[in-house]
């Protein structure tokens, strides 16, 4: 069962939309992945705690969570059960008017019943989407097929996390008689990226540089989820250095922008040149230099 949201971001139910925010930033503060490398808990925890917010900055989500219409994953929650679902062993019983004559006394009654029956909402529908993953960054309109062969045209909004649930108003099955249709509960799948990744708001990225960009530094073009942006790698940088842009990462539901972190790989030439292979051949100091000093068993 996913814990309460109001309590993961240690707020009351009362909270402002201010406190909710001022809280989320203190915790995310101190258990981002990069604070707490290789701490699993804090890692699990970051995203419970994005997840919570994303719950209850939403003003619509975080007024249907608090009516028990949505749990905190904010789907949807079954349907209360009433007497006519209970009605197994009388099959068919209560489809008409008749089968509540023994709820009935008089004509009011029956009145009332003809007229919720006349009036019934229409049922919600549910639906998949795959969405593309810089679709699901930026924000895109995305078409779902329905089963009947019609289409409908969702609106994916920046920042959409995978599972995430769109609710389309008034798109689900027709209600009766004067009752309102249902809606369209839109489940998002974002489809990976072939060399970007997300955790939480922020995108990550491995980002391959030559022998000579590593020892020299120097500027370098980097693809962020918006475009290319130049960047400076520094002198003696190895594997596994990380760089960060700064709000080149996903959208957020208080409408900033997470950050995009650059892990940079050394990539040696296909082939070794020359005059490299002399050099390094001659080179004193490298041969003295001991990169895994430390690691003796």
């Amino acid at each position: 069962m996913s814990q309460d949201p109001y309590e993961l971001l240690g707020v009351s139910k009362s909270a402002s939309a201010d406190e909710l925010r001022k809280a989320y930033r203190q915790l995310a503060k101190k258990l981002h992945p990069d604070l707490n490398p290789g701490n699993r808990e804090a890692e699990e925890k970051f995203k419970a705690v994005g997840s919570a917010y994303d719950l209850l900055s939403d003003p619509e989500k975080r007024a249907r969570f608090d009516r028990g219409e949505i749990d905190a994953s904010g789907a949807e929650r079954p349907p209360q059960n009433y007497y006519r679902d209970y009605a197994g062993d009388s099959a068919g019983r209560y489809q008409n008017d008749a089968g509540y004559a023994d709820m009935m006394d008089d004509d009011i009654l029956s009145g009332l019943f003809r007229r919720a029956r006349a009036n019934a909402g229409g049922r919600d529908l549910r639906y998949k989407l795959p969405v593309e993953f810089l679709d699901a960054v930026n924000g895109a309109t995305n078409r779902v097929a329905l089963p009947d062969g019609s289409t409908l045209d969702v609106a994916v909004p920046p920042g959409t996390r995978d599972g995430q649930i769109l609710r389309l108003r008034g798109k689900g099955e027709p209600g009766m008689g004067g009752g309102k249709p249902g809606d369209a509960l839109v489940e998002i799948e974002v489809k990976p990226h072939r060399f970007f990744t997300r955790e939480g708001d922020d995108i990550h990225l491995s980002l391959p540089i030559g022998l000579a960009e590593a020892v020299l530094g120097g500027e370098v073009r980097v693809p962020t989820t918006t475009g290319a942006v130049a960047m400076k790698v520094p002198k003696g940088s190895s594997t596994g250095a990380v760089l960060r842009l700064k709000g080149k990462g996903a959208a957020r539901p208080d409408g900033g922008r997470g950050d995009q972190y650059v892990n940079l790989k050394v990539a040696l030439p296909d082939k070794i040149d020359p005059e490299l292979e002399e050099f390094m051949a001659n080179w004193a100091a490298g041969k003295i230099q001991n990169p895994r000093a430390g690691m003796e068993a």
